[in-house]
This record gives C-alpha cells, structure tokens and sequence, in this order.
C-alpha cells in the first residue's frame, strides 16, 4: 500500500491533512519554514513544500471516501492510473526536511536567473533556476518537473 497524492485547493493543503488526521486516516503534509515579510514586520511561517498536494496512505477501495472533506479537488493520476509515491520517497523528504545541517555559504557566487544543480536530497542532480536567493536558503524552479522547491544554499552547485 502506497501513498496516493491529493490535489487539495490552494492554500488548504495543511488544513486538508489535519481534517484527514482528525478521521484517523494516514496523511502526509511535508512544511518547510520561511520568512515572510509584510511592510511593518518579519514572519516566520510554515508553508506546504508541494503546493496543492497532500500524500495519503490509504487501501485503493476506500480512495473515495477523502471527497468529503472540503478542500480536497482529486487525485493526482500519471499515465491514466493514481499516483503512488513509495514508502522510501516519503521516507527520502523526510529526511530531508529534518536535516538542520546549514553551512555558512558565500552567496556572491549564485544570483537569481542563474542555473544550479540540485547536489543532495530528494531531487538530486536535477538542474533549475534560481528564482529567489536568501541568506540561507534558495528557490529554484525545476522545469522538467513543473514545481518550485526551496532548499538551503550548501545543497546546490553552480551549473554553466
């Protein structure tokens, strides 16, 4: 039994899991903190790491019973069958999510535009482009992929 991925609405991701949660079902919303800045103040927040999707471990005849919970949309399908994401993907972001090992990083090397390869975690060796740089921390964009990720800045090499 694998996990399947919801597409929630968005913004309900984490609200959707906790429903889910609350009904004793086995849900996984991977968070990733970030700082948000309003014009009188700094906020660390916690957000989705995948926008809209939420895993679920759940036995495929009882897939229909999560549309009854508000905020959820569907399920992701790849080649006309469910998307199942295994055990040791989940277990991989995980991980990745709990390793607090941030190095000091030179940040005058890598700036917004320029391409980086992704060098560990989950999406290891993939190549995207830098769309936003923090002291300790980047976004990229992974095209081949059609997602965002946010990751600490000793997790990427420069790419040419």
């Amino acid at each position: 039994m694998g996990w399947f991925v919801l597409y929630t609405k968005p913004k309900s991701e984490i609200s959707v899991a906790q429903a889910l949660e609350k009904a004793n079902f086995e849900v996984y919303c991977p968070t990733t903190k970030v700082v948000r800045q309003w014009s009188d103040r700094k906020k660390k927040i916690e957000v989705p790491l995948f926008t809209s999707y939420v895993f679920i471990r759940i036995r495929n005849c009882e897939r229909a019973k999560v549309f009854g919970f508000p905020g959820v949309i569907r399920y992701l399908f790849w080649l006309g069958k469910p998307a199942i994401a295994r055990d040791e993907e989940i277990e991989l972001i995980q991980s990745w999510l709990n390793d607090d090992r941030v190095g000091d990083v030179q940040v005058a090397d890598i700036s917004p535009g320029d391409r980086v390869k992704i060098k560990s975690g989950p999406f290891q060796e993939r190549v995207g482009l830098v769309q936003e740089l923090g002291s300790k921390r980047i976004r990229l964009v992974l095209h081949e992929l059609g997602v965002t990720v946010n990751l600490r800045l000793n997790e990427v090499n420069i790419y040419t």
